[in-house]
């Protein structure tokens, strides 16, 4: 028979239980034994729900308390020197020092990079990895929680990062070294960890091997097929091959080829490879079958997701067919029926995790000739109501988009025109400094919001509370000496909910959270229909910013593209027309701003490396229409306003040049983790416009000290020009508390300072 599988569950919990446990434990206010109790109660209840949903299925170890690959990490113990791990297991301070860093009167380590999974808004850790590293198996997660399952009587296939993916992700800092020639260390842990498996009767195993539906090169097909020769001869455990994300391609015919029970494709993603993926499947392999979409949250068409498990039966035969997922659920909010406010017409288009799962079952059934016709006949109606509803279409928005020229996708000069312009105007000091945002959102802010939308205060008082917050933010950058100074964002709650909030075509959930890094979570909007904007969405809140310094305060808009990658977006129509129709959006306002007096205005791309396509065939039509939206949204405006970008925890050197022809006149970036390697571009791309690369690392509670920003400002500046260079943290600053921010923002000035003095004295020499 045709079974039901699923890849992963989101780890979160529908109320985000996860996230409110682990801060609590960071506080100190739970302790470790309260946090693993908060930990195996959701699992308890993620699992139950899999089962009641009828998967046959259902994965362990997807679970984690801050990021799969860093639970990896532990597993093989692959932890950095600089954490002086014991002996033994890794220890959940050693676990959460690695993600976020660690500062003590006694201890003061960074946090490992960390960078975007593929190209979702979720985010991992990335492996680090020398020739002297070695591995032991170092943490016994993976068994206990599939024995935890066993005990509530729920069999379960275990999850785990496949070796050759997990070299393939890591990173060094040693020339010359190759991760891959680790493989042979590396896989004696994973044969130990199977045959654990198998002594505690599981059955089955999911290894995820991601890595193949990118470009690879020989070493790393011989790895793949080094690998699982020695991975089958481990045990006699059922090994599921996942993929997802993309088409293997040329790729699938070493997965298929491989000693495997199953390997499982996305349909989703990559429907067109199930014709390549039946001709080239042989002997007992499985085929599973991707067909429900993890990733975004629209209902599925099920009569097509059926199509193809029946033609998947008709050539293997039930006995070799499973249904899934595209990928693992994780980037899914978890239960729709917590959203009683949507209206019942949206709702009746949408499906989250839990729902997901019906979808799952119910396909599954069907291939087994048990179809639920009334649920497949709910479904399709559902899809025939978007396709026809006049709440999706506009087309007054669609003529606009459509009459885009090339003339409002340039700025009226050249950048180095614009830079002289600017400079008199602007009259900023060499190495002016900046934040790229959001200042923290403290527990009375996030109060005081709660009161306004529950009530308790009225809109009056509430704007009141929100202008004292900006004022007394204010006042504390002139106190710290900041350059360019920003408003804080504290009416906002987040960088793309705010705008999806102001402009038509989108829609909210109260409980649609997902999974961006560790405790981080964030809640999409949903662009449903076409998007334009009613009226302007951040002028005032600029113009009263502006009116309380006589510095340059910066208008904060989020880029079209982000808006995009960050959303769950409308499936009916390419991406890269909703995108250009938010780009119109995003220019109505930067021409407002400029309007109102502002002299600098910021448009974060943050998500533009992430929505490239993972294999480089198709990165140039992405670049192309993501570029254009955003010089679509940018170029409004005079030669006299200076137009900034920020991108952050994305490696783009490899497509500098199409940053560059952004043409924004400064871009920040992060840097800090990766110790300014984001500018080995700028060796041999002579990056035109001016940059900020980030000199400490937001996402950790570590404050830097001052001499580490000098010397990564003092690397910079080994392949940028003086005047190029901007000084700023990596990031906003929203999740982080006043006393680091303070501290940290004030090191930050003070080796920017000493950094121009030494500048000007080697000019005076």
């Amino acid at each position: 028979m045709v079974i039901s599988s699923n890849l992963g569950f989101p780890r979160i919990g529908a109320k985000r239980e996860l996230k409110k446990a682990v801060e609590s434990y960071w506080k100190g206010n739970l302790s470790e034994a309260e946090l693993q109790a908060e930990a195996k109660n959701l699992r308890k209840i993620h699992w139950h729900m899999q089962k009641d949903a009828g998967i046959d299925l259902i994965p362990s170890n997807d679970f984690s308390f801050y990021d799969h690959v860093l639970d990896t990490i532990a597993l093989v113990g692959a932890v950095p020197e600089r954490y002086d791990a014991p002996e033994g297991p890794v220890s959940l301070e050693t676990y959460f020092a690695m993600a976020r860093g660690q500062q003590t009167s006694e201890k003061d380590v960074t946090a490992m990079e960390m960078t975007k999974w593929f190209d979702t808004n979720y985010h991992f850790i990335v492996p680090e990895l020398s020739s002297k590293t070695s591995f032991k198996l170092s943490s016994n997660k993976i068994v206990d929680e599939f024995v935890e399952a066993k005990e509530l009587g729920i069999d379960t296939k275990p999850v785990l990062l496949g070796p050759v993916s997990f070299l393939l992700l890591a990173k060094s800092h040693e020339d010359g070294f190759d991760a891959l020639s680790l493989l042979s260390k590396l896989l004696p842990v994973y044969t130990e960890v199977l045959k654990k498996l198998e002594a505690v009767g599981a059955n089955w195993v999911q290894i995820d091997e991601p890595c193949l539906v990118l470009d690879q090169n020989a070493d790393a097909i011989t790895a793949y097929k080094d690998a699982y020769a020695s991975l089958s001869k481990a045990s006699s455990i059922k090994i599921l091959l996942a993929t997802y994300f993309d088409d293997m391609r040329e790729n699938s015919a070493v997965a298929f080829g491989l000693p495997v029970a199953a390997v499982h494709i996305d349909l989703v993603r990559a429907p067109g490879q199930l014709d390549n993926a039946l001709s080239q499947i042989s002997g007992e392999t499985i085929l599973s079958l991707g067909v429900i979409d993890g990733r975004n949250i629209w209902r599925a068409d099920l009569d097509q997701a059926l199509a193809s498990v029946e033609k998947a039966i008709a050539k293997l035969g039930s006995d070799r067919v499973i249904v899934g997922p595209s990928c693992s659920l994780l980037h899914s909010p978890v239960d729709l029926d917590s959203e009683t406010e949507l209206d019942e017409e949206l709702t009746s288009w949408l499906a989250f995790a839990k729902q997901k799962l019906s979808e799952i079952s119910a396909v599954a059934n069907a291939g087994n000739g048990a179809k639920d016709e009334a649920f497949f006949a709910n479904a399709q109606a559902a899809i025939q109501s978007k396709a026809s509803s006049a709440r999706v279409h506009n087309k007054a928005v669609k003529e606009r988009t459509a009459n885009i020229t090339e003339d409002m996708k340039s700025r009226n000069s050249d950048y180095a025109i614009r830079a002289e312009i600017q400079r008199p105007i602007l009259n900023l000091p060499l190495l002016p400094t900046t934040t790229i945002g959001s200042f923290p959102q403290t527990a009375e802010v996030r109060a005081t919001r709660a009161k306004f939308r529950t009530g308790e205060i009225s809109a009056q008082e509430y704007e009141k509370f929100l202008q004292e917050e900006t004022v007394r933010t204010i006042r504390i950058q002139e106190e710290l000496g900041l350059d360019v100074l920003v408003h804080g964002e504290y009416e906002r709650t987040d960088m793309v909910e705010y705008f999806g909030e102001k402009l038509s075509g989108f829609a909210f959930t109260k409980f649609g959270w997902v999974q961006s890094y560790g405790s981080r979570c964030v809640k999409p909007p949903i662009i449903f229909g076409d998007v334009s904007r009613p009226e302007a969405m951040t002028v005032k809140w600029a113009e009263f910013s502006q009116a309380n310094t006589k510095k340059h305060m910066k208008g904060m808009l989020t880029g079209p593209v982000t808006i995009l990658q960050w959303s769950f977006v409308r499936n009916d129509q390419p991406e890269s027309e909703t995108c250009k129709q938010i780009g119109l959006a995003i220019r109505d306002e930067v021409v407002d701003l400029e309007t109102a007096g502002i002299k600098i205005i910021q448009i974060d791309e943050a998500a533009l490396r992430e929505g490239l396509p993972l294999r480089r065939d198709n990165w140039a039509h992405y670049l192309d229409w993501s570029i254009e939206a955003f010089r679509v949204s940018a170029s409004g405006v005079g030669d006299e306003t200076q137009i900034h970008t920020h991108m952050c925890y994305s490696d783009f050197n490899d497509i500098i040049s199409h940053i560059a022809k952004m043409d924004a006149d400064v871009i920040t970036i992060e840097t800090s983790r990766s110790q300014m390697e984001l500018l080995d571009a700028f060796v041999e791309f002579k990056y035109p416009n001016e940059i900020g690369p980030g000199v400490y690392d937001i996402h950790s509670p570590r404050v830097p000290s001052k001499q580490e920003m000098v010397n990564l400002l003092h690397k910079a500046l080994e392949v940028l020009k003086p005047e190029q260079l901007w000084v700023n943290p990596d990031c906003g600053l929203k999740t982080r508390g006043w006393p680091e921010v303070k501290e940290a923002l004030k090191l930050m000035t003070s080796a920017a300072q000493q950094v121009r003095e030494e500048l000007e004295n080697k000019r005076a020499a």
